[in-house]
């Protein structure tokens, strides 16, 4: 072989194994950053763009795509210790000329975080609002989604602020209470006994616990290698300490049943999507908000859990479009009329 040629094949073979070594060593030494890169990266072959935006010396992050049209926008709330790209696994079903926008929660990743905020459901969903008047999201009214404790945000959202929005999704949403006790609160009643309520489910801080926490949100058994939960730990444990703070804000009086409280004020037409084998909050809650919201429209998913949107991503976009051509239907035919 003419040694040129041996020498491009070694130049080439080395050049491939650099990005091929730091990968793996990513994977076994820092899995947070391949976390971290898996985000950016889906954020990116999406079209999604971060953004920042202001309210006085407060800092809103959040993530969008396309432009305001004819359409209503869309604002994607996460849940409790999540972030705004846990709603890419919808996205990448939904039309790329919907204006979507998903935002950090008030101290959840790039959204500021301080200990003087009020993070109650009610000093959430105000926190919202700012954000919405920042961006000018509510020069028309707009789509709200929200899941688990942004569940709550987005329903006390719609019965303080109706004005803002036209329409709301409601999934898995906290803030209701059960004539059925979930695993989860079950689980969290045996550690109050046993004053161990440090040791919360949804705050993980060991791979076990990781794991744990995914068959408890999952009806879908995932299989995930233990450097990936490594990985997912890694990246939450310098916030567990906020995590804690919130989860007793919002399990305290004050917005322990907040959506139930407001259920009543909400006028726009509302869709409620819960997977039936839901083991965190139980899916009797769809049922409560049906009895309590005019025009409520309520889907079960069978073989689903808590983590819809990760379990039933596809069908839960297509759910949420439905919804939104269904409302446009009826008011061309109330323009009609």
């Amino acid at each position: 072989m003419d040694l040129d040629v041996l020498n491009m094949f070694v130049i080439a073979g080395g050049t491939l194994a650099i990005p091929i070594l730091a990968f793996v060593a990513s994977f076994l030494l820092w899995p947070s950053a391949l976390i971290r890169i898996y985000y950016w990266y889906w954020r990116r072959a999406l079209g999604m763009q971060v953004r920042y935006a202001s309210y006085d010396d407060y800092q809103f992050c959040y993530s969008y795509r396309g432009r305001p049209g004819y359409r209503p926008s869309i604002l994607m709330l996460h849940g409790f210790s999540a972030h705004k790209d846990m709603w890419l696994s919808i996205v990448k079903f939904l039309p790329k000329n919907l204006h979507l926008v998903c935002v950090d929660m008030p101290g959840h990743e790039g959204t500021t975080r301080s200990a003087l905020d009020d993070y109650s459901i009610s000093g959430q969903a105000k926190r919202i609002h700012q954000f919405v008047e920042c961006i000018k999201l509510n020069r028309r009214p707009f789509h709200l989604v929200g899941t688990s404790m942004g569940g709550n945000v987005a329903g006390v959202y719609a019965a303080q602020y109706p004005g803002d929005i036209c329409s709301l999704t409601l999934i898995c949403p906290a803030g209701l209470p059960s004539t059925t006790d979930s695993k989860f609160i079950k689980q969290l009643r045996e550690l109050q006994e046993s004053e161990r309520i440090d040791r919360i489910p949804l705050i993980p801080s060991t791979p076990e616990e990781m794991a744990d926490m995914l068959k408890l949100c999952s009806y879908v058994r995932f299989k995930v290698p233990q450097q990936i939960l490594q990985g997912l730990v890694d990246v939450r444990i310098p916030h567990n300490d906020f995590y804690r703070k919130l989860f007793l804000e919002i399990v305290d009086e004050k917005s322990r049943h907040s959506l139930h409280e407001n259920m009543g004020k909400i006028k726009a037409p509302t869709q409620v999507i819960w997977g039936k084998q839901d083991q965190v909050l139980d899916v009797s809650g769809a049922s409560v908000l049906a009895s309590a919201i005019p025009d409520c429209h309520v889907y079960i998913l069978e073989n689903c859990g808590h983590s819809v949107v990760v379990e039933r991503p596809r069908k839960t976009a297509n759910l949420i479009l439905e919804f939104l051509a269904l409302l446009h239907s009826m008011d061309n035919n109330k323009k009609q009329a």
